[in-house]
C-alpha cells in the first residue's frame, strides 16, 4: 500500500512539474531568444523486499533547454552582418535622397544658373539678365552650402551613434560577464532561462559590434568583435570609449581601454550597427563630401578663369566671380615638429579629392592614400619656388618637421561649404571680350577679321591698342615691327591676343586691335561663360563639369543601391539561420499541446493511483475496527 502511495505521489509531482515546464514554453512563445525546455524523466531507485526489487515510481533528472550551439552561432554571425548592412543602407539612402530629390539636389539649380548665363549672352547689357545671373549664382552657392551642412550633420549623427553604441556595448558586456560568473564552470547546472538570457545579451552585443561568441569548456562564453578584439573574456568585460580622430577632431573613433591606455579600433574590425556607421562614414559620407567639394572647386575655378578673360561694364578685366576656400591640411596631434603648410590648387585636371596622408621619414616626405594606404606620386621640395605637388594640390612648407610627423591633406572636403558669389554689382559681370578688332575703312582687299580671341589674359599689353599693316600680300607689320611673313589662313598673334583673316589682304590694308570700351553690349565672354559646364576640367581633361555632376549623383545612388542589394541578400541568409535555430529551439504550439494533453492524462492517472492507495488504506482501517 505504501509503495503504491509513494509511486503515485512521485508521479503526480513529476507530471505536475512537467506540466509547469510545458506551460512555461507556451507562455514564452513570443519571447525573443527563448529556447524551449524539455523535462527528462528517469525511474526512481527501486526498493528490495527480499523477494525482489519493487519500483518506486519516477523522478525528474533534468529540465534542460533544447538548443543547437552551432545554429545559435550561425544566427549570431548573420545577425551582426544584418545589423551592419541595415545601418549602412539606411544612412546611404538618406544621402541618395539629398542628391536625387529635386527639392534638395544640385542638378536643378545648376541648370538654372547656366540657363541664366545663356540668357545673358543674348542680352549682355540687360540689367535684369545680369541680376538673374547673380541671383541664380547665389542660389547655386547656397545649395552647395546646404548639402555640405547636411553631410556634416550626418557626421554628427555618426558621432552620436558611436557614443550611444559604446555605452550600450559596455552595459551588455558587463552583464554578460556577470552571468558568466553566475553560471560558473558548469553550464549544465545553470538555469535554462539564464542561458537564454546570456544568449540574448550576446546577440544584442554582436548586433552593435559584429563578431562572434565562443563557448569555453565548462560553459563560459567569450565574445569577440568582428576583428577579433575581446569584449568579454570569462568574468571580465572590456570597456569601449570614444576618442577624437588625430587629424579631424570633429570625428569620433572607438577605442578599447586597456591597462590605462586607449587603443583605437580599426573601423574595418567592427561590424554590427557601429561597423555600419563607420563604414558609411568612410565609404559613402567622406567620398561624397570630397566629390561635392571637387565639383565646387571645378565650377568656381573654371568659371573664374573664364570670367577673368572678359571685361565688365566699367571696362575693367573680370575679377573672381566665385569665392572658395583652399585645400585643408591638418597635422596629427602627436606631431613633435614645427612644420606647417599653406595650400593652393594647381592643375585642376589632376584633382581627385582623395584624402592623402603625408609622412616625413626624416629626410623626405611620403604620400599615401588615407583609405587604402597606396603610395601617391609626390614631387617638389616644399619651398615657395618648388612646392610639393600632390594630385593637383600645391603645398608650401614652413617650419621644420620631425621624423614621423604626419599631416592629413583633404583637397576638397568641406570646400562646398565655402562657396559664395564674389560680386554684388551687376555691372561687374564680365560679359564682353576685352579686345575688339576692326578693319581699316580704306582697305581694298577682301580680308576680314575672324576668330579674335584672347590667348593670354594675363599679358600686360593685352588691351594696348595695336595696328597691323600689310606691306604686301605676304608681309605685315605690328605697330611698325616686322615685317612678318603672312600666308593665307594663318593665325596672327601678339600681346596675348590672336585672330585669323578670312579672305586676301592687299598692300596698304590695315587692321586694329583695341580695348573694348566701357558699357559695351558685346556678349563674347558671356558665350564662353555659358559653355563652362561643358569644360573638360577633370580626369586629365576627359570629364566635363556637367559630367562630374552626373557622376556624383550616380556615385551616391550606386552606393545606396549596393548597400540595399547586400541587405536584401543578408536578410535571406539571416531568415534561414533564424529558421534553423527555431526548428530546434523554437516553441511549437501543436507539439506543446500534445505534450500537455499527454501529461494531463498521466497526471490524472497518478491521481487515481493515490485514490486507490487511499481506498486500500480505508479497507484496512475498516477491517481492524470491527
Amino acid at each position: 500500500m505504501s509503495s503504491v502511495l509513494s509511486t503515485g505521489t512521485s508521479a503526480l509531482l513529476a507530471f505536475q512539474r512537467a506540466l509547469a515546464t510545458t506551460s512555461h514554453n507556451v507562455a514564452n512563445i513570443n519571447t525573443p531568444g527563448y529556447s524551449r525546455q524539455k523535462v527528462d524523466f528517469a525511474t526512481a531507485n527501486p526498493q528490495n523486499y527480499g523477494y525482489g526489487d519493487v519500483g518506486n515510481g519516477t523522478r525528474i533528472t533534468d529540465i534542460r533547454r533544447v538548443a543547437d550551439q552551432l545554429a545559435i552561432s550561425r544566427l549570431l554571425d548573420s545577425s551582426g552582418e544584418l545589423a551592419r548592412l541595415k545601418q549602412l543602407s539606411t544612412m546611404a539612402d538618406r544621402v541618395d535622397t539629398m542628391f536625387s530629390d529635386t527639392a534638395t539636389n544640385v542638378a536643378g539649380v545648376w541648370s538654372n544658373f547656366f540657363d541664366s548665363v545663356s540668357g545673358l549672352s543674348s542680352n549682355a547689357s540687360g540689367t535684369a539678365d545680369r541680376q538673374n545671373v547673380l541671383d541664380s549664382a547665389g542660389t547655386l552657392a547656397n545649395r552647395f552650402k546646404q548639402l555640405n551642412e547636411s553631410l556634416n550633420a550626418l557626421n554628427g549623427e555618426v558621432n552620436n551613434g558611436l557614443i550611444a553604441g559604446a555605452s550600450e556595448v559596455n552595459r551588455l558586456a558587463a552583464e554578460i560577464a556577470q552571468i558568466n560568473g553566475v553560471i560558473g564552470s558548469n553550464a549544465n547546472a545553470a538555469a535554462p532561462d539564464l542561458l537564454d538570457r546570456r544568449d540574448q545579451l550576446i546577440a544584442n552585443l554582436v548586433g552593435y559590434t559584429g563578431g562572434t561568441a565562443i563557448l569555453q569548456d565548462g560553459g563560459i562564453m567569450n565574445v569577440y568583435t568582428a576583428g577579433g578584439q575581446a569584449l568579454v573574456v570569462g568574468t571580465t568585460a572590456s570597456k569601449v570609449t570614444t576618442v577624437t580622430d588625430p587629424y579631424q577632431p570633429e570625428r569620433l573613433q572607438l577605442a578599447l581601454e586597456t591597462q590605462g591606455q586607449k587603443i583605437t579600433l580599426d573601423p574595418k574590425s567592427l561590424g554590427g550597427q557601429i561597423g555600419g556607421l563607420l563604414e558609411f562614414r568612410e565609404t559613402v559620407l567622406t567620398p561624397t563630401q570630397a566629390e561635392l567639394g571637387r565639383l565646387a572647386v571645378g565650377l568656381a575655378s573654371t568659371f573664374n578663369e573664364t570670367h577673368h578673360q572678359g571685361v565688365d561694364q566699367y571696362g575693367q578685366m573680370g575679377a573672381d566671380f566665385f569665392n572658395f576656400s583652399s585645400p585643408r591640411i591638418t597635422g596629427n596631434t602627436h606631431n613633435t615638429g614645427t612644420a606647417t603648410f599653406s595650400t593652393a590648387y594647381g592643375d585642376l585636371s589632376k584633382l581627385d579629392g582623395q584624402n592623402i596622408v603625408l609622412k616625413f621619414d626624416g629626410t623626405q616626405w611620403q604620400a599615401t592614400r588615407a583609405d587604402t594606404g597606396a603610395n601617391v606620386p609626390l614631387t617638389g621640395t616644399g619651398s615657395a619656388t618648388d612646392p610639393l605637388v600632390i594630385n593637383g594640390v600645391e603645398l608650401v612648407m614652413g617650419g621644420t618637421p620631425a621624423t614621423n610627423d604626419r599631416f592629413l591633406l583633404q583637397p576638397t572636403a568641406g570646400v562646398a561649404g565655402s562657396l559664395s558669389v564674389a560680386i554684388t554689382d551687376t555691372s561687374r559681370i564680365a560679359a564682353a571680350a576685352p579686345i575688339k578688332g576692326n578693319a581699316g575703312l580704306t582697305n581694298t582687299g577682301t580680308g576680314k577679321l575672324t576668330g579674335v580671341k584672347v590667348t593670354d589674359y594675363t599679358n600686360a599689353n593685352l588691351r594696348t591698342p595695336a595696328a597691323i599693316a600689310f606691306t604686301s600680300a605676304t608681309q605685315y607689320t605690328i605697330d611698325g615691327n616686322g615685317p612678318f611673313t603672312y600666308t593665307a589662313g594663318q593665325t596672327i598673334s601678339a600681346n596675348g591676343w590672336s585672330f585669323v583673316l578670312d579672305g586676301a589682304p592687299k598692300p596698304g590694308d590695315s587692321f586694329s586691335i583695341g580695348p573694348t570700351p566701357a558699357g559695351s553690349s558685346d556678349n563674347t565672354n558671356a558665350l564662353l561663360l555659358a559653355k563652362v559646364e561643358e569644360a573638360k576640367a577633370f580626369n586629365s581633361g576627359t570629364v566635363t563639369l556637367n559630367g562630374a555632376l552626373g557622376g556624383l549623383t550616380t556615385q551616391v545612388g550606386s552606393a545606396a543601391r549596393a548597400a540595399d542589394y547586400s541587405l536584401q541578400a543578408q536578410q535571406v541568409i539571416t531568415d534561414q539561420a533564424q529558421a534553423n535555430r527555431d526548428a530546434t529551439s523554437g516553441v511549437n504550439l501543436d507539439e506543446e499541446a500534445a505534450d500537455m494533453l499527454r501529461l494531463q492524462q498521466a497526471y490524472q492517472a497518478a491521481s487515481q493511483l493515490i485514490s486507490t492507495a487511499d481506498s486500500m488504506f480505508q479497507t484496512i482501517l475498516g477491517a481492524v475496527s470491527r
